[in-house]
């Protein structure tokens, strides 16, 4: 009998795990070897499963899935890894891709295509949607020997995860513990957020935060909807 691969899971929501490792033990060639539910979990359990391959949300209790295909890239180059999201836009995807990551898949379709996905990355190839290729490989041929970026692309990982939390609703204390960062480093990025997008105060950026959360879509703001931040 052949041995079966082994894959990881590192996803915080319970019940979407559970699922997703009930559909990949009914594959004669995989098994669910292990879960995790931040970076730093899903670091040491991976030292000790030694896994064939990682799934990973995008989006993490205190973490990022993003800092977890960095290290593994770094540190772990044999391992590839999966990223999950809810999200469906290319941004998420080539920040997934330039980190390190074999493939993207959104969770609205991962129970119908999370086999395939596995099976494509396991054998060395990309995985992508359709949809998702045709998004990256329209945008770079629009970019082609330009070096303009959207805003949203001028933005680092970390600040992406800064305004994405703001957008949640957090304060910077509550993102500073939850990064284990300082409040004043935390307004630093809130600074360069503003710089980067075009925003004038701390109001502009929280209704720009929440806008984008809720529709992944940067809008034109004003500063009277939100009196503090």
């Amino acid at each position: 009998m052949a041995v079966k691969k082994k894959i990881m899971l590192v996803e915080d929501h319970p019940i979407f795990r559970l699922g997703l490792a009930e559909l990949i033990n009914q594959e004669d060639d995989l098994v669910a070897c292990g879960t995790a539910t931040d970076v730093d979990q899903a670091i040491k359990e991976m030292e000790i499963l030694k896994p064939d391959l990682i799934i990973a949300d995008i989006s993490l209790k205190n973490s990022d899935g993003i800092e977890l295909v960095r290290h593994v890239k770094k540190n772990n180059k044999d391992i590839p890894v999966l990223v999950l999201s809810m999200h469906d836009e290319y941004l998420y995807a080539q920040r997934s891709l330039h980190a390190g990551a074999k493939g993207y898949i959104m969770k609205q379709e991962a129970m119908e295509s999370v086999v395939t996905a596995i099976q494509h990355v396991l054998s060395g190839k990309v995985y992508l949607n359709d949809n998702l290729k045709e998004h990256i490989l329209s945008n770079i041929a629009d970019n082609f020997g330009t070096k303009d970026k959207t805003p949203m692309d001028r933005l680092t990982d970390r600040e992406l995860q800064v305004f994405k939390m703001v957008g949640k609703g957090f304060t910077s204390k509550e993102i500073a513990i939850k990064l284990f960062l300082s409040i004043k480093t935390i307004g630093t990025y809130r600074e360069r957020i503003k710089e980067k997008l075009g925003l004038k105060n701390a109001n502009e950026l929280v209704r720009c935060a929440v806008h984008f959360e809720k529709t992944g879509e940067i809008e034109s703001v004003d500063d009277s909807t939100f009196s503090n931040a």
